[in-house]
């Protein structure tokens, strides 16, 4: 019989052990991840795609040059497309992150598109923002990247699907408010298009702007950056949400199951641990007219070739999908811009706009177009129900 002692010593030396090899081996994920930080950096084009792409048409040639571009999907191995099906083009967001979280696993947005026969596009971006660049230019550009897609797929059965994930899909429904007739079915996934709507109390970040006295923070980094706006600043502002997470939580994850977690950690961080930049002006616009202002949905927005961006003006359906566990974009600020544009049903019905909204009980933010899960079944729902979507009448 072994002694009290003894157990407990013999406990301490076991614990001892698998708590050494386990900070070794968390350690060396950290050197894995600032290895692969620099590795990704130093690509000319860096993405987190795992399909193939060829590429169709370069932002940077247009006549107002932006740093975004359209690529065609390669089909892997055993999956077969069907050029007469409708074409669908993941929007990647462009808030800070690298591009390619649309098609960072076989299981996404593009690969449920691929699994069922349609065509697949992605709009993507370089990590450095052509020189003078606004947002305006950028919708321009996603307008001409439709377009393109369209030329490509001449007997297709319908309008090319765009997907808009987080920021890229309030840029995308400004694509389509301007650009009406070019545009089929929007995806708008995690999108804020109402930035001041919300439950008292909650998600803090819409407090943000009022307690630090506006937007001049944004003013200075993008003064301080000689006209340059660090995305890593973005990528703080998310860490900052949760800092337990931040500081313990994800970090003790991987340690505590660092034989079968390390791998997806190291992906993932490839695409979260290397920020892009804007320019300054482009996020003062975020920062001013969206934000602060919130002029999207109250339709004060206005292009520079007097142009104004009405949602109303869009005529294709229009999904959304939100999370009541999404933090960044809860689904106040999902929805509530359909409140702004129209009193009632009826008058949803008589401007001609059909809507549909789901919503996840618990997914966060980057899961709505991150999970494997979600991908499976929500998106994949989506993507096979897509035609159905595009002949329903007007409503909610």
């Amino acid at each position: 019989m072994m002694w009290p002692i003894m157990d407990l010593a013999r406990q301490a030396q076991d614990y001892w052990i698998d708590a050494s090899q386990r900070s070794i081996l968390f350690l060396d994920a950290l050197r894995r991840r600032g290895n692969t930080h620099f590795e990704h950096g130093a690509r000319t084009a860096p993405n987190v795609l795992s399909f193939d792409f060829e590429v169709i048409a370069d932002g940077r040639s247009f006549e107002r040059p932006v740093n975004y571009g359209l690529v065609r999907i390669v089909p892997p191995a055993g999956v077969a497309v069907d050029e007469r099906k409708r074409p669908f083009i993941v929007f990647d967001p462009r808030a800070g992150h690298g591009p390619g979280i649309g098609g960072m696993k076989q299981d996404s947005e593009i690969g449920v598109a691929l699994k069922a026969g349609h065509p697949c596009y992605f709009v993507g971006f370089l990590p450095d923002p052509v020189p003078g660049q606004t947002v305006e230019d950028v919708c321009r550009a996603e307008a001409a990247f439709v377009e393109a897609v369209v030329r490509l797929h001449p007997d297709a059965d319908g309008r090319p699907c765009l997907i808009g994930n987080c920021q890229a899909g309030w840029q995308i429904a400004m694509m389509a408010a301007t650009h009406p007739d070019t545009v089929g079915p929007l995806l708008l996934a995690g999108a804020p298009l109402n930035y001041w709507a919300g439950v008292h109390g909650k998600n803090p970040l819409r407090y943000l702007g009022g307690l630090l006295g506006g937007t001049w923070m944004t003013a200075l980094a993008g003064d301080l950056g000689a006209g340059i706006f660090d995305g890593a600043a973005l990528v703080a502002n998310f860490e900052r949400m949760n800092p337990a997470n931040t500081l313990w939580k994800k970090a003790y994850n991987v340690y505590s199951k660092i034989d079968t977690e390390e791998e997806r950690f190291l992906d993932f961080e490839t695409w979260w641990g290397s920020p892009v930049l804007l320019n300054a002006v482009e996020m003062q616009f975020i920062a001013d007219e969206l934000f602060l202002r919130n002029k999207l949905s109250s339709g004060e927005i206005v292009f520079s070739d007097g142009a104004r961006v009405d949602l109303r003006n869009i005529r294709t359906p229009i999904v959304v999908f939100c999370s009541w566990g999404d933090d960044i974009t809860p689904p106040q600020q999902a929805l509530g811009w359909i409140l702004d544009l129209y009193d009632t049903d009826r008058e949803l019905i008589a401007g001609g706009q059909t809507i549909v909204y789901a919503l996840h009980q618990s997914i966060g933010h980057l899961g709505i177009f991150v999970s494997a899960k979600v991908a499976t079944k929500e998106h994949d729902e989506f993507t096979r129900a897509m035609d159905l979507i595009d002949v329903l009448p007007p409503g909610l």
